[in-house]
């Protein structure tokens, strides 16, 4: 598939002089091949510094049209390779310009090992050093070795255990603070004592794109960067749209767990309504864009720019966008202006400089009071945070935002959440300040997961269909003796709460869908793990939790568990009800979706080193995934294969007989 970008000025210019505009501007094509001479397909061939770009086809081949005259550097990238560029590239008007791109293979060499003096052979560290911060952990390196207490001659200086492979590589450098949420994996749970799960939905996709972006960068990702539920959710699926009045629809499959095969996996999916986005209400957007200091870099402002003029690209004349900026201070660079003026938006995004301090807090306030000033009854009114997150003055700590950002959204007003750029990452904050918006949380790496999020994506990143979306699943002791749930971790609501309409949850996006997957252990069988369960009780015996009654033709010895899923309208208090049982079956073969989704899941599982991994190894993820790819337009699918083959060069095993056990 061939994505071109044209800006829109150009654009408007081409519809009125088409004959003067066509000596401005050429055409860049060509091939990306391997050392092989083979093609690259799906790879990503971009001009430095604008938001031209296109993906090579399956011959590897480009194109990019209207280019403006001049000269130009080109980027060449896909995942497992080395990036290639190409400077001085000259673009004459009226022509073509042939640029051919070689890529490289990363070679998963050892790289920034710290040893202790002695006999003993150099053994790489397994992951950053972690330091607990709060509730997050933040991934440094470089620190002197004193300060990790008994290092032996031989052994490596790191705060983690060792990885056993000595090609396991993550981050290394010293000025990284990149900070993520501790991820306390979810255990098995015994039915007979909790028959009940409860938990939010999450349509936050932004943990893929940032483990895409250590792969691809050489190294594997610290495993709280990890989050399954945000892999399997980035992905779109064929599940079919409500056929009702509802907002979402619910799916349910069930499989043998490919890791474990005593146990089964049962897929739960929630589908969101598609909507004509011509025939939506009008959206006051607020864009509140961090220009602080540290956004100074070629993968955070400059990137930010480019994925904001696709945005503004997509604006119609009723909508109007509003732009607010913090560094030191807050304040407003452009009052709220229609979306025909797309000319004085994008110049107001262009005219950004970065520089100062970061006063993420102040830049918060000053957005929502200008997103009250301008808000729309019955419309779409949104403001769009971009930033790396890293706040350090007034408002600051992670409790702190969320406060704020929990009082703000009484105002009505949804809250997005865009990150840019590494080494100072601040994905936990990120991510709760979405979570606590009403809003999601995406991570852009390069301009195309910014077309992703805006064009392709666009629906389900501004127009909520079903807001406070909270799932309660079931189990029946007749099938099911426990279960856990993959994921998840950080939206897991108590039993009572998923009828609590003052509790909020996750919103759900134009055409979102949310995957949620269960391991269970089948009743019968012995456990492998063990079962959560409360201790004994003196003054009442074990008694079997009912069973709700169901219909004659579905009655529940039949049944494994019941889905329940609540919803409100987006201007709604008052949440509304939908259920679905699933049938104790699981003769069936799995869809193409769910063997792709397993294929992700296991590939987490793997990353995160969880102890609940059983037989998972990577050749199954590489082999599951291939021969599910299904239609994939867009190439994710086939990414994904790559990124895990990519992993494997960077010290994932390929199983467990490949790391030395």
């Amino acid at each position: 598939m061939l994505y071109s970008y044209v800006r829109i000025g150009l654009l408007a210019a081409i519809l009125a002089f088409p004959t003067a505009v066509a000596r401005d501007t050429g055409t860049i094509a060509g091939h990306v091949r391997n050392q092989a001479g083979e093609p690259v397909s799906k790879a990503q061939v971009l001009v430095v510094g604008t938001t031209y770009g296109a993906v090579t086809n399956d011959s590897g081949y480009y194109f990019i049209s209207d280019v403006p005259a001049g000269t130009y550097t080109l980027r060449a990238q896909f995942i497992g390779f080395s990036p290639a560029g190409v400077p001085g590239v000259v673009v004459v008007a009226g022509s073509t310009r042939t640029v051919d791109f070689t890529l490289k293979p990363i070679v998963g060499a050892l790289q920034g090992v710290s040893v202790v003096a002695g006999a003993n052979p150099i053994i790489p560290r397994d992951e950053a050093t972690a330091k607990s911060v709060g509730e997050s952990r933040i991934y440094v390196d470089g620190a002197p070795a004193r300060q990790f207490g008994n290092a032996q001659p031989g052994s490596i200086v790191s705060g983690q255990p060792m990885h056993p492979n000595p090609n396991y590589r993550q981050r290394r450098d010293p000025w990284n603070t990149e900070s993520y949420n501790v991820i306390d994996e979810n255990p098995f749970i015994a039915v007979s004592a909790h028959p009940l799960s409860t938990f939010s939905s999450d349509v936050d996709r932004a943990s893929y794109a940032n483990v895409r972006r250590f792969i691809s960068e050489g190294q594997l990702p610290p495993k709280d960067a990890v989050r399954l539920e945000e892999l399997v959710n980035y992905f779109p699926y064929s599940y079919a749209e409500p056929d009702n009045d509802d907002p979402v629809a619910i799916h349910t499959e069930v499989a043998p767990a490919p890791w474990n095969h005593r146990h089964q996996l049962v897929r739960i999916g929630i589908q969101a309504k598609r909507i004509d986005l011509e025939n939506t209400p009008p959206s006051s957007l607020t864009f509140l864009i961090d220009v602080s200091g540290s956004m100074d870099e070629p993968d955070k402002l400059p990137l930010l720019k480019e994925a904001f003029h696709l945005l503004v690209r997509q604006l119609r004349p009723k909508d109007r966008v509003a732009i607010v900026v913090y560094a030191g201070n807050a304040g407003l660079v452009l009052p709220s202006t229609p979306g025909s003026d797309k000319e004085r938006i994008d110049q107001a995004i262009d005219n950004l400089e970065a520089g100062g301090s970061t006063a993420g807090g102040a830049g918060i306030k000053r957005a929502y009071q200008e997103a009250v000033a301008n808000f729309i009854p019955g419309g779409n009114n949104r403001v769009l945070l971009a930033t790396d997150g890293d706040f350090n003055v007034g408002v600051s700590s992670d409790a702190e935002m969320v406060r704020l950002i929990e009082e703000e959204r009484k105002t009505g007003v949804f809250l997005t959440t865009l990150g840019f750029g590494q080494d100072n990452l601040k994905d936990s904050k990120m991510e709760e300040m979405a979570d606590h918006g009403n809003g999601q949380y995406n991570y852009i790496d390069n301009i195309m997961e910014a077309q992703k999020v805006f064009i392709s994506e666009l629906g389900g990143t501004l127009y909520t269909v079903a807001k406070d979306v909270k799932i309660q699943v079931e189990f029946n002791p007749a099938h099911v003796q426990g279960y856990r749930l993959l994921g998840y971790e950080d939206r897991l609501l108590r039993d009572e709460d998923f009828k609590n309409d003052k509790k909020d949850a996750g919103d759900m996006g134009s055409g979102h869908s949310v995957t949620a997957l269960y391991e269970v252990i089948p009743a019968g069988v012995t456990p492998d793990e063990d079962l959560r369960t409360p201790d004994s009780l003196r003054y009442q015996g074990p008694s079997e939790p009912a069973y709700r009654i169901r219909p004659a033709d579905r009655t529940p010895g039949q049944e494994m568990l019941f889905v329940k899923v609540r919803y409100k309208t987006p201007t709604g208090s008052t949440s509304k009800l939908i259920t679905h049982p699933v049938l104790a079956r699981g003769d069936e073969s799995p869809s193409v979706d769910f063997r792709f989704q397993t294929a992700v899941v296991e590939f987490g599982l793997l990353l995160r080193q969880s102890q609940y991994k059983g037989d998972a190894n990577l050749a199954d993820v590489i082999a599951t995934a291939r021969g599910a790819l299904g239609s994939d337009p867009d190439g994710y699918r086939a990414e994904f294969v790559r990124l895990a083959q990519t992993a494997r060069g960077l010290g994932l095993p390929l199983d467990e007989r490949d790391d030395g056990r």
